[in-house]
């Protein structure tokens, strides 16, 4: 197959469709965010697939903001940038989860505790360093960027009106989630996921046809919305 702008974003998509729909899928059967969980075969299986989700997302992200990049203008780049900060970062903080709390938690379960409090909204007060800021910049980042992203989608009417429109919705509505016990606080994410993947299947499914920059002597056809 060779390898074009159209295969890419289409590829792209299928990337945001995986993640959005684990994102969404994956919030229902999450271990609880306790000492007791980091050592669990569900957490052993739940935080890989939470790694490769963020990445997916990074690939994702990129894809839906690329598909509309003459349309969004800077409210769009101002959101994709902020969502990528927020990947980014959570992708660190998941590979963590994964890789150094499980055995950490025989060793230092002071420290595993204190990190987990970061999750679960219940400090310890042991000192963690520069996490709980990194933590507070995740939740600004993650609310700004899907609010702002979502708006431009909506406006760019290239992507699922509808999907923006809860994208949008759904990131500045989080924060009121802090009001929920722990447990139910992750179903906020539900529709954010949603979101996601309903935009990353409309850009895996659309056929376009590359510029003549990328296939020289190619005819185009104007690019027809999802």
């Amino acid at each position: 197959m060779t390898i074009t702008t159209a295969h890419l974003l289409r590829w792209t998509g299928l990337a945001a469709l995986i993640a959005g729909v684990t994102f969404a899928g994956i919030q229902p059967i999450h271990p609880p965010d306790v000492l007791a969980s980091v050592t669990t075969s569900a957490w052993a299986i739940i935080t890989p697939i939470k790694t490769v989700m963020a990445m997916l997302f990074l690939i994702g992200i990129t894809g839906l903001y690329a598909r509309q990049l003459h349309k969004v203008g800077w409210l769009g780049l101002t959101g994709y940038l902020l969502l990528s900060v927020f990947w980014a970062l959570q992708t660190a903080l998941i590979f963590a989860e994964t890789v150094l709390i499980p055995p950490l938690a025989s060793v230092a379960p002071a420290f595993v505790e204190g990190f987990l409090g970061l999750v679960n909204g219940h400090p310890t007060g042991i000192d963690l360093g520069a996490l709980p800021a990194v933590w507070a910049l995740t939740g600004i980042v993650y609310v700004l960027g899907g609010l702002l992203f979502g708006i431009a989608t909506f406006r760019a009417g290239i992507l699922p009106r509808w999907a923006s429109g809860l994208l949008a919705a759904a990131s500045v509505l989080t924060p009121l989630a802090a009001l929920l016990p722990h447990a139910i606080q992750r179903f906020a994410a539900v529709p954010v996921g949603v979101a996601l993947a309903a935009m990353g299947y409309a850009l895996w499914s659309e056929r376009r046809e590359d510029s003549p920059e990328t296939l020289s002597g190619t005819a185009t056809r104007p690019l027809r919305p999802t």
